[in-house]
């Protein structure tokens, strides 16, 4: 099992598009991916499950993968995360 812990840092927090990106990431992966906010962990493969965490800015969250590929899907999913503007370079 794999993980990487991120600090939200966008003013929106992980808002609806950033949400449906990286659930479209998530899927592509074989591996099952889970995303934890305060204690509560979801499927990342599950857009009500991840927008359902409410997640603000300024919070941590931590991305779980087990399988196969785990430590691609932790690789795209942080790159998507950079990408949309959520987290910070040096996250």
């Amino acid at each position: 099992m794999a993980h990487k812990k991120f600090f939200i840092t966008a003013e929106e927090g992980l808002h609806a598009r950033p949400a449906a990106a990286l659930v479209s990431e998530a899927n592509r992966f074989e591996s099952e991916l889970s995303l934890e906010f305060k204690d509560t962990k979801v499927n990342m493969k599950s857009i009500l499950g991840v927008m359902g965490l409410g997640i603000p800015t300024r919070s941590d969250i931590t991305i779980h993968a087990e399988g196969p590929d785990e430590q691609e899907a932790i690789a795209g999913t942080s790159a998507l995360l950079l990408e949309k503007g959520m987290i910070d370079a040096d996250s």
